[in-house]
């Protein structure tokens, strides 16, 4: 029989082994390098309220473990808790042991019994997790172009280095976006310290000031390229890789461009990761270093992967979290079934009334539609990475009355999310 509780510092020391057999690209190999670890873990268990390494243990033995996280994110412009969930690992002599479906069965119990109504993390593998009900989020595109393709017309006159005296502006900065944007995660101030560590060396942070207010800002490195016959990595060919990039503004987002346009006699290429469709048009060159042509005639800009994925909790929390949201305007009485097998409390249906726009969950009464579909993709319909459209055309979802069809897509119509946050 299983236990999951939460991990003592004892505890932690036998986690750390088991994650870093679980996951070989920590590249742990010293000694020193498992005690860093170590170190790391427990002063994240101990001084970061919001994080929480919890462990499952059969017969006393620790068999695998996780991390929680506590997060408050912006959902359609309102703020909701969010468990999430990270650094999943099982020990190597307990594979195929059910470990991670007992553990990612708590992660989801645990949330919904907080009354978070969303469970968010990156998958190890989409499939796995899919399978217990998380729907994709927002494609990222990872461009790769060179500095002097970026188009002018900004000045970096309000440009400088962040230091750690520009800590509270920055996070103010931020905290601005993650406000304004769909699927932004609230962030604390132990989170930012992180940032200062090696800063200027392995890290460069800039920011587009003005009169002391940051308004945009790009955590960057410095990645060598390789080059010639051998491809060994050469000092003087480099390429600008950005970590984070948030603006706030137009005119922070042409200063910080006209800052990586002047990159170009050090910088071979710019790789910049985004959630942003439409970046592209910022570029006179959007061709990448690939230069693959896809017929007819289609430069290849960018590459894109799945990543984020989503679930809902708990399906009249989540509408009941969202009562202040306008759905559209829309005016539609909803019967919303969902299927939910993995997690049966959130199996079934909901009466949901939209009135210009707003959401009530009356107990009984009519209903001008009722759509079915499996909580994955309606937790993507729900975070705005998909159309209803789509999903009915893909035949993913039914619904009573194909007439409805345009108004469901209207009413949950919505950006798609952004999330910045790795975990």
């Amino acid at each position: 029989m299983s236990d999951i509780r939460h991990l003592t510092a004892e505890g932690i020391r036998d986690f750390a082994n088991i994650a870093i057999n679980a996951y070989p690209g920590f590249k742990i190999n010293t000694e020193e390098g498992r005690q860093r670890l170590i170190d790391r873990l427990i002063e994240a268990q101990e001084h970061i309220p919001v994080q929480h390494l919890v462990g499952l243990y059969r017969e006393e033995q620790l068999v695998g473990g996780m991390r929680l996280h506590d997060f408050r994110m912006n959902m359609l412009g309102v703020e909701v808790g969010a468990g999430g969930v990270g650094m999943v690992a099982v020990d190597l002599l307990h594979k195929k042991e059910h470990v991670a479906k007992e553990l990612i069965a708590f992660f989801l119990q645990h949330y919904r019994q907080q009354g978070a109504p969303l469970a968010l993390l990156y998958p190890f593998r989409p499939d796995f997790y899919y399978a217990m009900g998380f729907g994709y989020s927002t494609k990222i595109s990872q461009y790769r172009f060179r500095p002097a393709a970026l188009r002018k017309g900004g000045s970096k006159a309000h440009v400088r280095f962040l230091t750690a005296e520009d800590k509270d502006a920055l996070m103010d900065c931020y905290n601005r976006y993650q406000a304004a944007t769909h699927g932004m995660i609230v962030r604390y101030p132990p989170e930012w310290d992180g940032w200062f560590t090696n800063l200027g060396l392995e890290r460069r942070l800039v920011g587009y000031v003005n009169d002391g207010r940051v308004e945009g800002y790009i955590l960057f490195g410095f990645k060598a390229r390789p080059v010639g016959m051998n491809a060994a990595e050469s000092p003087l060919r480099n390429d600008l890789v950005i970590r984070e990039f948030v603006v706030t503004g137009r005119e922070a987002l042409g200063g910080l461009l006209a800052f990586l346009s002047s990159q170009a006699d050090q910088v071979d290429r710019i790789v910049l990761t985004t959630t942003n469709e439409t970046f592209h048009h910022l570029l006179s060159d959007p061709r990448n270093e690939a230069e693959t042509l896809i017929p007819s005639v289609y430069h290849e800009s960018n590459v894109q992967g799945v990543g984020l994925m989503a679930r809902v909790l708990d399906v009249p929390g989540m509408f009941r979290a969202l009562a202040s949201h306008d759905f559209n305007g829309q005016n539609l009485r909803l019967r919303l079934t969902i299927r939910d097998s993995f997690l049966p409390e959130n199996d079934g249906s909901v009466l949901i009334a939209f009135q210009h726009g707003r959401a009530t969950l009356p107990e009984s009464g009519p209903h001008d539609a009722e759509i079915v579909l499996d909580v994955a993709e309606f937790s993507s319909l729900l975070m705005g990475a998909v159309d209803f459209q789509q999903l009915y055309d893909y035949n993913l979802a039914e619904i009573s009355d194909p007439a409805y069809v345009p108004q469901v897509s209207r009413l949950f119509a919505a950006p798609k999310p952004i999330c910045l946050t790795d975990f």
